[in-house]
């Protein structure tokens, strides 16, 4: 009988000691907000600058332009358009604002959401208003290696503001980032949309120098017609501006009213990013068919 009554007792005893467990709860922990590479809040908080009230239309130039972007996608996949017409929006209205957001999800016909999911992901887009001259040091590896920390001091020093900050004439944004493809000629700067190259402590701050002193010559001042288009992208010495002079490329410079701008690219007196000591192989002539096997086999 006892053999019959004890894998009885052992089933049922499980079951009955259930009641008396303790309940089982589950710790929730407050996360850190999140905070994206540069700087801001992957939410949107109102502000004079930028808000629902702001409103936004694309000139009748980038309305055409739009056109042209959304011809190259199939009807039923032009959201795919978003990231050309952000950039766009960018640089029309200086910065992409909410209002920018909303209406490329307006002309896309797809959410507002998932416009904003693609505007946070992404730091090359400004939520936030940024200076004239938007300066972008690269601080990976490479440029690293190569003493991009006195880029960095050079930027500090000349423009008096830290990385992530705007000078106080709104003329220039100075910010740290990742790497921007131009290893070949570390350590390098971006601003607005033109590479600087094979810089030093030196070079930047002439750099820096020259843009204020041909900002200043030419009369541009910050979201006005000037050195740069409406975004602070593509800035070009000489594009308009009262008392301005035409500008003319001498060399390796541009010059506007007796302002001279470095050009584009290494500042080092290299063309590209050939090695800086000089050719070391590929120096003689090319082989001719005098070298090539004659019995035939090739």
């Amino acid at each position: 009988m006892a053999s019959r009554l004890v894998p009885f007792a052992c089933r049922i005893a499980p079951r009955a000691s259930r009641q008396f467990q303790r309940t089982q709860w589950r710790a929730f922990s407050v996360a850190r907000p999140s905070w994206n590479e540069s700087g801001s809040l992957n939410v949107h908080r109102d502000t004079p600058e930028n808000n629902l009230k702001i409103p936004f239309k694309f000139t009748p130039q980038n309305e055409e332009l739009i056109k042209e972007v959304v011809s190259r996608y199939p009807s039923q996949y032009k959201k795919a358009a978003v990231m050309p017409l952000l950039d766009l929006g960018q640089r029309q209205h200086g910065f992409c604002s909410i209002s920018v957001m909303n209406e490329v999800a307006r002309i896309l016909e797809m959410p507002p959401m998932r416009v904003y999911e693609v505007a946070t992901f992404y730091t090359m887009y400004n939520r936030d208003p940024v200076g004239k001259f938007h300066v972008q040091v690269c601080t990976t590896t490479p440029c690293m290696l190569c003493d991009s920390d006195s880029v960095m001091k050079a930027c500090e020093d000349e423009l008096g503001v830290h990385h992530g900050e705007t000078t106080k004439d709104g003329l220039f944004t100075f910010s740290e980032v990742e790497c921007l493809g131009a290893c070949a000629n570390a350590p390098m700067v971006q601003i607005n949309d033109d590479y600087y190259e094979d810089l030093t402590y030196e070079s930047t701050v002439s750099l820096l120098k020259g843009i204020r002193h041909a900002a200043q010559a030419t009369g541009a001042q910050p979201g006005a017609k000037g050195l740069a288009s409406g975004s602070g992208k593509g800035a070009k010495v000489g594009e308009g501006g009262p008392g301005e002079d035409a500008a003319n490329r001498q060399g390796r410079a541009y010059e506007a009213s007796g302002v001279k701008v470095p050009t584009p690219g290494p500042l080092s007196g290299r063309k590209s990013c050939e090695p800086a000591g000089g050719l070391t192989c590929l120096t003689g002539e090319p082989w001719g068919n005098e070298t090539l096997r004659k019995d035939g086999a090739l």
